[in-house]
């Protein structure tokens, strides 16, 4: 649960400030190095030093083993590293400012949810984009922007309160409005919705009030509110993702087919296994470190 200044103590607020400065202080000093080398810089330092310090490598393995067994173990040991090294360089682009923007506009972008976004902009219907913890899903974020899809996104509080007041601030500067998951974050968003805006979701998280769907053959907890919300406002609803390219730097953006409207759960599900089947093509790209099948 995201900590507020107010539920802490002495000491777990100065542990907070101190891993704020930790942050802070990494964050610049990398900064420093030229953007095609500062990237994998920074996937270096997470795949090799700071990942296997915080459990990454346990984690990816735990999660090999429940969703993938049959996995050899060299391919385990490759995971390890890349998924790590995606996920640093995915923190870091997003602290490049405008060097990060202007390879994200610069993608290539296809799929039938193109059109259909196109045609919802041009009718005046609200959409609601759904994409997960893959590649850099701010890409796609940010080369929607660029094509003149005025769009919010909804995102979810950083456990470190010093750290999210700067968190909130680098990822308002991709584009904004930006919604606080909550009940406040939720109203806002609806009337932004109303408005026949769009909005960006990350749906691939355990939520403790979703229901148990399948994604790569586990239940796994997750939220169907989106779908619900699309079903009420008469949104189009379209899963987006950003590929990362080969070069680690770029990235491809595509637009799966809208998901029909119907039964929410069902609607979820679809979600869902649309996004196996992209993992499946590319399994150093999704975030296994997350905690995503609890029991």
């Amino acid at each position: 649960m995201p900590a507020d200044f107010s539920d802490l103590s002495r000491l777990e607020r100065a542990k907070y400030f101190t891993a704020n400065l930790f942050l802070r202080a990494l964050i610049g000093l990398i900064g420093v190095i030229p953007y095609r080398w500062r990237i994998p810089t920074m996937g270096w330092l997470v795949s090799r030093v700071f990942g296997p310090l915080a459990g990454f490598d346990r984690r990816v393995r735990e999660n090999l083993q429940l969703t993938c067994p049959d996995l050899p173990e060299e391919e385990v040991k490759r995971l390890c590293r890349a998924v790590a090294d995606n996920a640093g360089r995915t923190v870091i682009e997003l602290y490049a400012g405008q060097d990060f923007i202007d390879r994200a506009q610069a993608a290539a972008i296809s799929g039938p949810g193109l059109a259909a976004l196109e045609q919802a902009r041009a009718e005046g219907k609200p959409v609601l984009l759904m994409t997960g913890h893959f590649g850099n899903y701010d890409a796609a974020r940010a080369k929607l922007i660029s094509l003149g899809h005025k769009m919010g996104a909804l995102y979810r509080r950083m456990a470190n309160p010093y750290f999210n007041a700067h968190y909130v601030r680098t990822i308002s500067a991709i584009g904004t409005p930006m919604f606080e998951q909550g009940r406040r974050g939720m109203v806002e968003m609806v009337r932004h919705l109303k408005k026949g805006g769009i909005i960006a979701i990350v749906g691939d998280l355990h939520v403790q009030e979703g229901v148990p769907l399948s994604f790569f053959g586990q239940p796994a907890i997750t939220s169907t509110v989106p779908a619900e919300l699309a079903v009420k406002q008469k949104a189009v609803l379209i899963p987006v993702y950003a590929i990362r390219k080969p070069n680690g730097l770029d990235f491809e953006i595509v637009m799966h087919e809208p998901i029909p409207h119907g039964d929410p759960v069902a609607m979820t599900q679809q979600i869902n296994d649309g996004l196996e089947a992209l993992v499946r093509s590319h399994m150093d790209q999704w975030f296994w470190i997350h905690r995503r099948w609890k029991s």
